[in-house]
């Protein structure tokens, strides 16, 4: 007759084997743990910002025209030149460049300017009702109605270079100029290139 016991004791070997597999399960499971948190997070991926073309410096650059006199057949023409102004950050400063060549005279021999060499230029604005400009007083000096309308046409159309309807205001020494040249050239404020075409056609 079989022993009670025996119908409950359990093999030796299946006990062993079934620790062996719960150990290396809970083994598997604590290296699983483990790693869960000690391994460091994934690392995501930052976005590159990039940069729009707004936000890309550049230099600030302006083509402006000075106007120099010229003879063509016998007739005298204003004639531009083209030039390009660097870093500036308004129109007035790219005019004041502008001026600033003229006023130093041409570079090539084909081309002249009715402006006196000692002429300075005093100030310059651009304002909402056109550009403002005050010139020292040897701008009135020297040479006939010829050469009177020559350099005023030089100023105006170089002072509006950037924009051809504005208007310009002229001083002479800070004082609005009325009369130019000993022949008494009547200026009337503000003057446009249409203006200057009709009263002192060259």
């Amino acid at each position: 007759m079989q022993n009670p016991q025996d119908t409950r004791r359990i093999p030796t070997s299946l006990v062993a084997g079934v620790s062996v597999v719960m150990l290396a399960a809970g083994a598997g499971g604590a290296w699983w743990a483990w790693n869960r948190t000690t391994a460091s997070p994934p690392q995501s991926e930052v976005p590159t910002l990039s940069q729009s073309p707004q936000d890309t410096p550049r230099a600030t650059e302006q083509k402006v025209q000075v106007y120099w006199v010229d003879d063509v057949n016998n007739q005298i023409e204003l004639v531009p030149s083209s030039i390009t102004v660097e870093n500036a950050d308004n129109p007035s400063e790219a005019l004041e460049m502008a001026f600033e060549q003229l006023l130093a005279g041409p570079e090539e021999e084909a081309i002249a300017s009715a402006i006196p060499e000692e002429t300075q230029l005093r100030n310059l604005s651009v304002k909402s009702d056109g550009v403002h400009l005050d010139l020292s007083v040897d701008f009135t000096t020297g040479g006939g109605s010829a050469s009177m309308q020559s350099r005023l046409g030089q100023i105006i159309y170089t002072a509006t270079s950037l924009d051809p309807d504005a208007q310009v205001w002229i001083d002479v020494g800070g004082k609005p100029l009325e009369v130019l040249g000993g022949e008494g050239l009547i200026i009337d404020q503000p003057m446009t290139r249409q203006d200057f075409e009709t009263n002192f056609p060259l």
